[in-house]
This record gives C-alpha cells, sequence and structure tokens, in this order.
C-alpha cells in the first residue's frame, strides 16, 4: 500500500474516532486513546471535513418565526422540535443541537494542537498559517452558533453574571469543563476570531488544489468580527470589520442573472459566499412553510419574490433561495456584511453612505425598474435597513439572532405567536427563554447548571 494510501487511511481513521468521541461530549471518557494527526496534511485532511457541516443548532431555526405551523406539519415533528416551536419552558432540546457544533470544535482543537507541536519549515509557514487561521475561525463560529442557542443574548451589564457555554480548547477527553459566565464566551470568540485575521491568506493560494469546499480567507474572519460585534451591540466595531471585510471582498450576485425557473437558483458556494455553513435539519422547510405576511414585503419588482419562493407557488408557500440548496445556510455572505455596514452607518448617524450601502444591494436584487430608496434622517435609514435584513436574510439562521439583539430596542421588539389547533402560544422580547434548555443527555452527564427559566 503507498503511502498517500496510508496517510488518507490514517487522517480518516483519527478523523472517525475524534468525531465518535463527540457524539458523546460533554461525556468524552472513553478507553480507547484517539489516533491524532501529526502533519500539515493530516490537518488539512480534518479540515477537510470539519469545515463544512452542521454546526448551527437547528433550535434556532425551529424557534424563530420565518415560519408557519399548521397541525399536520406540527404533528409530524419530533417530540422535541414540538416543545421547542412552542417555546416550551422545559422543551427536551434534541442532543444534536449541542454535540453538532462541539463535533467541529473537537476538529479544530485536533487541528490546533497539531499545528503547536509543528515547526514549520520557510516553505511551510503560509499553509501552516492558514490552516491554522481556519481552525480558529471553525471553533470561534462554533461557539459563536452555541451561543445564539443556549445563553442570552448579549447586555454589557449583565455579561459578567450571566451563564456561558462551556468552552472546550484541547481535544483532551479528560479536560474539566464549566459554563463560565456570557463575557468568557464571547471574549473567547473574539480572541480566536482576531488571531484567524492575522493568519488567514487574502486569497487562496494558487498551489491549492480545486476543492468542494472552498477554505476561508481573511474577509470570512472579518465579516464573522462583524456579525459577533453586531450581536453585542458594538457598532463601531462591527462597523469597522465590515468595512475591512467589503475592502477585500465585496461580491454580489445580480440576481437578473439568475434563472428564477429554477428549483434551485442559487449554488451551494456562490460568488457571495464567504464562509458556508448550515443548519441540522430542515423542519421550517419539510414541516413547515414560509410565513405568508413574509412573502407579501416582496413587490413585484422585487426579483427576490421568485428566487426565492419559486415561479409556481401556492399557499402556504416554500422556500427555495437557499445559499446552500435543501439547507438551512447559515455561513457568512457579502449581503449580509453590506446590511452589517449600513445598519452601523445610519447607527452612526451617516445616513447617506447608509443609503448608499443599502440601495447598492437592493440594485443587485430588482428588475429594471429598480428605484433607489431614499431616507431623510438616520432613524429612517435604519427602520429601511432593519425591513431588508427581515426579506433579505429570511431562512438564513439570522431571524433568531435578530430577534435577540433588537428585542432590546422598543421600536423593533416583537413578541412571537404560534397557533396549533386553536391553541396560541407566545414568546414575548427578552424572556428568559431566549436561553434554549440545555439538553437532557448532557445535564445527566456533567455538573452543568441548566437555564434560568
Amino acid at each position: 500500500m503507498n503511502k498517500m494510501k496510508m496517510t488518507f487511511i490514517y487522517v480518516i481513521l483519527g478523523l472517525g474516532i475524534i468525531l465518535s468521541s463527540c457524539e458523546r461530549y460533554l461525556d468524552l471518557k472513553p478507553d480507547k486513546s484517539q489516533v491524532v494527526p501529526a502533519t500539515l496534511q493530516d490537518c488539512q485532511a480534518l479540515l477537510n471535513n470539519g469545515i463544512n457541516g452542521e454546526f448551527l443548532p437547528q433550535a434556532v431555526e425551529v424557534s424563530s418565526d420565518d415560519y408557519v405551523l399548521n397541525s399536520s406539519g406540527f404533528n409530524t415533528m419530533s417530540l422535541e422540535d414540538r416543545q421547542t416551536s412552542i417555546w416550551q419552558a422545559d422543551a427536551q432540546v434534541q442532543f444534536g443541537n449541542w454535540s453538532g457544533p462541539y463535533k467541529r470544535i473537537q476538529v479544530a482543537n485536533q487541528i490546533l494542537e497539531t499545528l503547536s507541536k509543528i515547526t514549520p519549515s520557510v516553505s511551510q509557514q503560509t499553509e501552516w498559517s492558514r490552516i491554522n487561521g481556519a481552525a480558529l475561525l471553525l471553533r470561534s463560529m462554533s461557539f459563536f452558533s452555541l451561543a445564539q442557542a443556549f445563553t442570552l443574548p448579549y447586555d454589557p451589564a449583565a455579561a459578567d453574571q450571566e451563564l456561558g457555554i462551556p468552552l472546550k480548547l484541547t481535544p483532551s477527553l479528560s479536560e474539566a469543563i464549566s459554563r463560565g459566565t456570557v463575557q468568557q464566551t464571547y471574549d473567547r470568540i473574539l480572541t480566536d476570531l482576531q488571531e484567524a485575521v492575522t493568519l488567514l491568506p487574502d486569497r487562496q493560494p494558487s498551489d491549492i488544489p480545486s476543492r468542494t469546499i472552498p477554505m476561508p480567507v481573511r474577509a470570512a474572519a472579518q465579516a464573522a468580527l462583524a456579525r459577533v460585534y453586531l450581536s453585542m451591540g458594538d457598532y463601531p466595531n462591527a462597523l469597522l470589520h465590515a468595512d475591512a471585510c467589503l475592502q477585500r471582498y465585496s461580491t454580489l450576485i445580480d440576481y437578473k442573472d439568475l434563472d428564477a425557473d429554477s428549483y434551485v437558483p442559487l449554488e451551494a458556494y456562490n460568488a457571495e459566499v464567504l464562509y458556508s455553513y448550515h443548519s441540522g435539519g430542515n423542519v421550517p422547510f419539510g414541516n413547515g412553510r414560509i410565513l405568508p405576511a413574509i412573502y407579501q414585503m416582496y413587490v413585484t419588482d422585487d426579483l427576490r419574490k421568485d428566487i426565492f419562493f419559486g415561479p409556481d407557488i401556492t399557499e402556504p408557500f416554500a422556500f427555495t433561495g437557499s445559499y446552500q440548496p435543501y439547507n438551512i445556510f447559515a455561513g457568512l455572505a457579502t449581503d449580509e456584511v453590506y446590511l452589517i455596514r449600513a445598519e452601523c452607518r445610519a447607527r452612526a448617524g451617516n445616513t447617506t453612505l447608509a443609503m448608499a450601502d443599502l440601495n447598492l444591494l437592493r440594485s443587485k436584487r430588482w428588475d429594471n425598474n429598480f428605484t433607489p430608496l431614499v431616507a431623510a434622517t438616520a432613524q429612517e435609514a435604519l427602520d429601511l435597513i432593519i425591513a431588508e435584513r427581515r426579506k433579505e436574510l429570511v431562512y438564513r439562521g439570522l431571524r433568531w439572532f435578530d430577534l435577540r439583539r433588537l428585542n432590546k430596542d422598543p421600536r423593533y421588539a416583537v413578541t412571537l405567536t404560534r397557533t396549533i389547533d386553536g391553541q396560541m402560544y407566545t414568546l414575548p422580547p427578552n424572556d428568559l427563554r431566549y436561553a434554549l434548555p440545555i439538553p437532557r443527555e448532557v445535564l445527566e452527564r456533567e455538573d452543568l447548571p441548566q437555564n434560568r427559566r
């Protein structure tokens, strides 16, 4: 058996043990030692398998208001998803919402530990840095996804007191874990991303073979920082990193060039995608349909009306506009970054530049009858931008994110409602249920406090 084939088998074996161990996290106490990678090639193989996957908890989409459920759709869901969809205080959240992101974190930690033991030669330095930066991005966005599901929204006045998530930073199966605080969670996410920015290349090196899954570059880490700072209400830093991202990469798809008659009009890894990952499962697709009130927000000349919902729809509306077909895309893309920059400019009082960003994006989503929007004040601009996020980022894993952060502002706060078999369920703004219950399987194995109710 040749050396290349042996290396491939070795890495896949190591990956299998790492991921199977993560299935039990936080019950990581198997008897056998892990088979671990040892070279840059091994780390790249692990990265190829770990970088793209289901590390946005499905529960954040199940909990959101992007979709509507009828009795039939509700009753065909799992018990856990039914409880989550109606915001039951003691809901049993599916274990995969927790274990999925921690699988990616374990892969990232294994890569980072291996790289720490490799002293790269001059010719290896670029590759070493690129893999290191990608692993940090993978870990940080997995932590962030978990924080969006299992911690309360970031509040600088309370972040030092509220419970965070376990920050697993090594591949050791005996590492002690605790929840820590929300502040510690976000500090780690920001530290990883800031280091990733220094390590990732501006472009894919020309000597990297073509892959199905593109590897991230610096603009992706800057987009991630913009999203994280936005969630924290730190608009100056969100603006700084959104602008840095768009200075490096600013491509937008012109929707006039897409085939609205195709059931999958948008390709995976299309030109707007900076970093691709998705939600586990597809409850909103399989059991529900798009909320009719959202569909009605799109006017006739808005090409998203056909691109996102298909040419021959009937109520309830199906969604066909995912940036990762057949999944809920939750990754980073330039359209979101334009909206982050626009929002932060509006919040800083720069109406002209905020509207320039908004209208540039909208011009790529419109037919030939496009007319720019006009705002007389920064507040008017902000209102338009927040409304545009609702249309542009539907089914993007960001509605729960937006509800959590915008509920703090009475102008944008929303009470969620869902009616099943004549019974109405509600979730008011800033409710403790915006931190979902930690899955029962975790609490049975680890001494961790449950979220307050």
